[in-house]
């Protein structure tokens, strides 16, 4: 075989080992990604679970308040209907400004947030937004580590040949919601 004949073989070997190399790497990371964002669903249906016996508890003292109540079932059932990360994360601002007006409705009644019930639910729910927020935190490095190998050298020219031609999502809130979940969703009563 002539030189050139075997430098060529080896430069199309060193090709495919390296588009196995960058797709395998690709495949890995949006199994992570994918990972990532079960994590979050799992703790958003937790904290769903935990909302129609808040809202219980919470109608038991301030029954007038029927509005409150059926806003947060609406933006509850909205939240959990939600398909995809962009939608996931409108149903949760929304979510998240509900349930502000229903813990400003809780706040007004002593009896209520004296009860064991309610301090056990409040209990809950802080511990289940520490974990949403700890889940955001990971799959969004992990979106951030997905989004940046598929676009450095030389992935990026190799990205959509195997069929990964999209950045992924960042779960984002909006500045209100932001702030309402890095102060759990203003559920100190104390």
């Amino acid at each position: 075989m002539s030189a050139v004949l075997i430098i060529i073989i080896v430069v199309i070997v060193l090709l495919i080992i390296i588009a196995v190399i960058m797709y395998n790497g690709l495949v890995t990371l949006n199994q992570r990604v994918e990972e990532a964002w079960s994590d979050i669903t799992v703790q958003l249906k937790r904290r769903y679970d935990l909302i129609p016996n808040l809202v219980s508890t919470v109608k038991g003292y301030a029954a007038h308040e029927k509005t409150v109540f059926e806003d947060v079932t609406k933006a509850r059932t909205q939240a959990i209907n939600a398909n995809g990360v962009k939608e996931t994360s409108q149903a949760e601002n929304q979510f998240q400004q509900t349930m502000k007006s229903l813990f400003a409705v809780a706040e007004n009644y002593p009896d209520l947030k004296a009860s064991q019930n309610f301090q056990e639910l409040q209990d809950e729910l802080t511990d289940t937004e520490d974990k949403i927020q700890a889940s955001r935190r990971f799959y969004n490095n992990e979106v951030k580590d997905f989004n940046t190998k598929r676009q450095t050298f030389p992935t990026r020219l190799f990205a959509k040949m195997l069929h990964f031609d999209k950045d992924k999502e960042y779960f984002e809130l909006d500045e209100a919601s932001s702030q309402a979940v890095s102060e759990p969703v203003n559920v100190s009563f104390n």
